[in-house]
Formats: structure tokens, sequence, C-alpha cells
């Protein structure tokens, strides 16, 4: 189970409010990247928090609501496929992190970022390489912004159900890419990405 307190390799910043961060959806060629910044309630554990890739759906969900139950303050931030093509995906990262952290309601003293390197904050933060598997906060942050993306997929699936998003979740599998160059790219779609500028011949 991912602890509140990390030990290795570094010292752990003492803080009374500490915000955990993530994204998900860096990798997919439709839709926004999603990001949440969460802060624990020291008196209101959560057990078993961990990587939302290694959870079940099911876990998933009910952490979901658990966590936005319990937590002192939780945030959503997004950035949209035309700021990722505008920006490239990891500034748009950034600025969706930015927007996750300034949406909570409570300011935090120190900010967890989970990777390797952090977006601009007016608060001090740390990176930390697998930082959804190690620190709660975190692992937190990316069950809210895994649940949230997946459902928007699953949305978008009941508007575009011959590209099968509910099952690929946007990602470059050979099954969405042999969807995408049959029925070309919808307005979701990330132009900037490769696989899409392929696909609408811009390559």
């Amino acid at each position: 189970m991912a602890k509140s307190i990390i030990t290795d390799p570094f010292v752990y910043p003492v803080a009374n409010r500490i915000a955990g961060v993530d994204e998900v959806g860096r990798g997919p060629l439709v839709g926004a990247v999603v990001t949440a910044a969460v802060i624990l309630d020291p008196a209101n554990p959560i057990v078993g928090l961990a990587d939302s890739k290694k959870l079940s759906e099911k876990k998933r969900l009910s952490l979901y609501d658990e966590i936005k139950d319990k937590a002192l303050s939780w945030s959503l931030g997004r950035a949209e496929p035309e700021e990722i093509d505008q920006l490239n995906i990891l500034h748009a990262t950034m600025l969706a992190m930015q927007r996750a952290v300034s949406g909570l309601h409570i300011q935090p003293d120190f900010v967890l970022i989970d990777g390797n390197r952090c977006p601009k904050l007016p608060m001090s933060s740390l990176a930390v390489v697998k930082g959804d598997s190690r620190v709660a906060e975190i692992s937190a942050a990316s069950i809210l912004a895994k649940v949230t993306r997946d459902r928007e997929m699953t949305e978008l699936n009941l508007r575009f159900p011959q590209y099968g998003f509910a099952q690929h979740k946007g990602y470059p599998t050979a099954l969405h890419l042999e969807k995408l160059a049959e029925h070309g790219a919808t307005e979701d779609y990330r132009r900037s990405f490769a696989p899409v500028r392929r696909a609408l011949g811009l390559e």
C-alpha cells in the first residue's frame, strides 16, 4: 500500500498540508489530459490506495467515492486537445496540473508530483518518480484522474461507437488505429499526434 511518508531516496518534506498530483491521458490520441490534486485527511485514512493502473475497475470506483468523501480537498484539472496541439503534450500536462492545484479550496504547504518534473506553482513542490505507487496522496490523485477520464471515454463512445473508445480509452492500440484509418478523426482528436496526422493525410 502507498504510504503518506516516503523516505527513499530523499528526505520527505515536513509540511502540514501535502497535496499529491497525478495525470492520466498523456499517451492517447483523443480527448483531454486529466489531472487531479488531493490533500488527504490524516484523521480519515483510506485503506487500499495504490497506483490506479494496478487496481481493478471496481476497486477504483469504490476508492474514487471514498477519496471524494474523506479528502480535506480535491480538485480536477485538464487540458483540451486544442491546448495539447498548441502547447505540446508536456506543457499541456503541466498546465493541467497547475489548474488542479489552483482548484483546491485549501492551499497546500507542499505539493508532490508524480513523475520527474514539476509545473510552476506558488508553493514548494517535489517530483516523485513512480509516486503513484509510493505516495498515498499521489495514488489518490491518480485514481480520481483515471476514473474521470475513463468516464469521458465511455461518454465519447456513446457519441462515436464505431471507434471503440470504451475499450481502448483513446490509446493507439491496433484496433484504434484501424478504426481511425477507416473513419477519420473527429474534433476530439489531437491533431499534433503523428498517427492522427497520418490518418488526416498531413504526413
